[in-house]
């Protein structure tokens, strides 16, 4: 079996030449969620949050995701990130669905 890394669409937010917020995703289809975008990263320097640059990756990626025929937008977030928590709820109106598991294969 043949496995190809493939690089994933990236987008980046840069104020006064720098880059201050970086978002990237990937189309997935699955039986549950259908066709839809999973947001793999979305990283904004730590002194520039709050300043609209999320809203504007993620507003990027939902028009994106519609122009391109998928049906929604999903991502998790670390279980301690309760800032970002209300953010995507609260400010981008995601909905919790579900909870990520994961298991290391050590």
């Amino acid at each position: 079996m043949k496995h190809r890394e493939r690089l994933l669409p990236t987008v980046c937010v840069q104020s006064e030449g720098d880059i201050v917020a970086v978002i990237g995703f990937k189309p997935i289809i699955t039986l549950y969620y259908g066709r839809f975008i999973w947001i793999c990263d979305l990283v904004t320097d730590t002194t520039k949050r709050s300043s609209g640059y999320g809203e504007k990756l993620l507003t990027y990626v939902h028009k994106w995701a519609k122009d391109n025929g998928y049906e929604s937008v999903a991502l998790s977030s670390g279980l301690q990130r309760t800032d970002a928590h209300r953010f995507y709820e609260e400010k981008m109106e995601y909905d919790k669905v579900s909870y990520v598991l994961k298991k290391s294969l050590e």
